[in-house]
């Protein structure tokens, strides 16, 4: 895997995925010293993160026959005071919404997601605690 990111101007950044071709852009915030005009690069790794499981987790439902309508994984990280602002804390929501959604089937693939399939989760994992919360049809 091969990525190429490459100065703009300010604190602006485009970044390259060598890979599959695709790109974005990257940013700061106004107060530090960006214009906004992109993600920041932790904003980043919570996309990825929750990305990956989620690929797993919607892979895992449609092989169990699940009538899935609506599935989204939000991302919430609380970082550390401190430079360098670390996360210290992650929360991942799995918010499933379908007819008759079995939530032990829900359940089973967000454990394998976690222990067995997600690198990201894997990686993340080994420097913060992930949490998981499920809510199906809004319960």
């Amino acid at each position: 895997m091969e990525t190429i990111t490459t100065w703009k101007d300010g604190m602006a950044f485009d970044g390259l995925a060598k890979g599959s071709g695709f790109s974005l852009s990257l940013d700061s915030a106004v107060e530090h010293g960006g214009e906004n005009t992109g993600f920041r690069p932790l904003e980043l790794l919570l996309v990825g993160l929750s990305g990956c499981t989620a690929m797993d987790v919607i892979s895992i439902l449609k092989k169990k026959k699940q009538d899935i309508q609506h599935f989204e994984v939000k991302a919430y990280a609380d970082r550390a005071g401190d430079h360098p602002r670390v996360f210290t804390h992650i929360m991942l929501e799995f918010i499933v919404d379908g007819v008759d959604i079995d939530r032990a089937a829900v359940e089973r693939a967000v454990e394998l997601s976690s222990t067995k399939y997600c690198s990201a989760q894997a990686m993340l994992g080994k420097a913060v605690p992930i949490e998981h919360r499920i809510i199906i049809n809004g319960e």
